[in-house]
């Protein structure tokens, strides 16, 4: 089926989000234009079977578009749903004369939108619905397979306290027994096992049906330079280097996995969205949060948050990513129409904001040694 092509015209950035994100699950491509000039040219250009067009716009406003459109036998015939703060019966008569189908007063909703917009146009559901990602804090069943004890339960010490469980093999034979009965989510494989055993489990389990989709990790002194190349080149999905630290094992045991790691970061009370940073904070975490940054700002946006807080609290230092991490925050803020404080100890901030703010916006630092609550509104 050919989908359907949508043009939202709007000069406001965070309406395009909303309409790309209500139409996300529909058979449909959403165009965009941010006034009435491209808005023209992406009509004439890609013919869409509606368009949603903001009112107030620079360079060439809503009415004026729609006045175009009507005019152009070509065009005449496309509906309009008109977006509008205005509310005043002139207004609303004048669009209707105009010829709009339908119009959303400003705010709009993605229920609301869509609800107008399937009266005009037929929508549907598309067929292959992306799954859902798996948590980063729901269940793991984790192979590992060394003859070494010792490597066996520092992992298992590792997972202690969360739903991650490691079972520990010696013998590839045993593995290859194991992942028949129960197929694991992942493979921690010892490259040292003896007669390059490891690589020998790596080529069973990648030519059974049943795991060769598993993730394989490789296990490797951190010296061991040529088995690691070699573990890459065959396919392995990365190295855990020995001696473990577990804190990176972990981190490539959700990179390997895909797993969805944003609860751990954002947190939503009441009229708040708190992005929390780690004691182990660092470049790899900070691109993690920066994934689902908007996103997440926009369901909170979207459920009536109308403020962030960044919560560093827990480090013990300064560190350059933070700046970088909390300049995204502010870029989103400043789209959104949000108000930003940043939580730090006096260890961490040293009694400076270090992030500067966009014109119109109020940036707050909050030193409080040990504070966990949230500031009052300003």
């Amino acid at each position: 089926m050919m989908e359907q092509k949508i043009l939202a015209v709007d000069d406001d950035k965070v309406t395009r989000f909303i309409v790309g994100t209500a139409f996300r699950r529909f058979t449909c491509t959403i165009l965009e234009a941010a006034d009435g000039v491209q808005g023209l040219a992406v009509t004439g250009r890609e013919r869409p079977c509606l368009i949603l067009l903001d009112h107030y716009m620079p360079v060439m406003n809503g009415m004026e578009m729609l006045t175009r459109l009507k005019a152009n036998p070509e065009t005449r015939n496309i509906p309009v749903l008109m977006l509008t703060a205005d509310s005043r019966r002139d207004t609303v008569l004048r669009m209707l004369r105009l010829g709009v189908k339908d119009y959303l007063i400003k705010p709009i909703t993605l229920e609301r939108m869509l609800e107008r917009a399937s009266r005009i146009v037929e929508l549907t559901l598309r067929r292959e619905r992306r799954p859902e990602l798996k948590r980063s804090n729901e269940p793991l069943q984790i192979l590992v397979v060394d003859d070494k004890p010792a490597i066996t339960e520092l992992i298992q010490k590792g997972f202690a306290g969360t739903p991650w469980k490691a079972l520990g093999l010696s013998e590839p034979a045993q593995a290859v027994e194991a992942c028949n009965r129960t197929v694991p989510d992942l493979v921690l494989i010892s490259l040292s096992l003896p007669q390059g055993a490891g690589f020998s489990l790596f080529r069973t389990l990648r030519a059974s049906a049943e795991t060769q989709a598993v993730p394989i990790l490789a296990l490797s002194v951190k010296t061991a330079l040529e088995e690691q190349t070699k573990a890459l080149q065959v396919g392995f999905a990365g190295i855990v280097t020995k001696p473990i630290n577990l804190g990176a094992l972990r981190y490539k045991i959700i990179r390997a996995l895909g797993l969805d790691t944003s609860h751990l970061f954002f947190q939503r009370r009441n009229d708040t969205l708190c992005i929390s940073l780690p004691v182990d904070f660092d470049q790899s975490l900070a691109s993690e949060i920066t994934k689902h940054l908007r996103e997440r700002v926009f369901e909170a946006v979207n459920a009536g948050v109308n403020r962030i807080v960044i919560e560093r609290s827990l480090l013990s230092a300064t560190q350059v990513t933070v700046p970088r991490l909390g300049l995204e925050v502010i870029k989103l803020c400043s789209e959104f129409g949000l108000h930003h404080v940043l939580i730090g100890s006096e260890a961490v901030s040293g009694g400076v904001c270090q992030i500067p703010g966009d014109k119109g916006l109020e940036v707050h630092e909050v030193v409080r040694k040990g504070y966990r609550g949230i500031p009052p509104r300003n």
